[in-house]
């Protein structure tokens, strides 16, 4: 998995902190420690500069014994440390397609590029596959795009298939139809036999996007 951006100081253990906000939401400097194998107090000293920075904030939660623990996680404005997809270009261009062709015109050309995904994909992802090997090939493409993609298994042939970060995210918020032809996309490839539910969603308000399999 591709490092999140410089912070300025280059600080590997900065970028291992924010790398594990990103894919595994708010933790606790003591987790953060254990993962990254230096002491709690180095961690506490990254993540309070990281808060100057505005890069991540800290909640309290109760604990059976004692003060309440702090968790970390990561703010919007951490995203700029991860690929956008030149998000300020892609929305400008779909502004202009949807001046020059309308709506309809719009929704063609979103066909296409999903017609032109479905291709490239089909040529990795093959249809003899068993469902949890798909998956992990699909996550290798779709990690490879900058989707931070991973999968975890939630027994009896159950799988959720995560996105970590949404590289483009903006032209998304522009463009909804983006999301619904990539929900599209991983039905198709992953087959008949296979269902597939969006059961958390970046543009909803959620940390990351995650897919139920079966």
């Amino acid at each position: 998995m591709k490092e999140p951006a410089d912070l300025g100081d280059g600080s590997k253990t900065k970028r291992r902190i924010v790398r594990l906000l990103k894919t595994e939401g708010p933790l606790d400097a003591g987790t953060l420690a254990e993962r990254i194998g230096v002491s709690a107090m180095a961690i506490r000293q990254h993540l309070y500069l990281l808060q100057d920075q505005k890069m991540v904030t800290a909640k309290e939660r109760p604990v059976p014994m004692g003060r309440p623990a702090k968790y970390w996680e990561l703010t919007r404005k951490a995203d700029r440390l991860f690929p956008d997809a030149y998000a300020e270009l892609s929305v400008s261009l779909i502004d202009s397609l949807n001046d020059a062709f309308g709506a309809e015109g719009l929704e063609k050309i979103l066909e296409r590029r999903t017609a032109r995904q479905r291709a490239s994909y089909s040529a990795r992802v093959s249809s003899n596959m068993p469902l949890r090997r798909k998956l992990q090939t699909l996550a290798e493409i779709r990690t490879d795009e900058g989707y931070m993609a991973e999968v975890r298994s939630e027994g009896a042939g159950q799988y959720l298939f995560i996105e970590n970060h949404c590289p483009i995210c903006a032209a998304a918020s522009r463009c909804t139809g983006l999301c619904a032809n990539e929900l599209s996309l991983f039905k198709s490839i992953l087959g008949p036999g296979a269902r597939v539910e969006r059961v958390e969603h970046i543009l909803a308000g959620g940390r990351r996007c995650a897919y139920k399999v079966y």
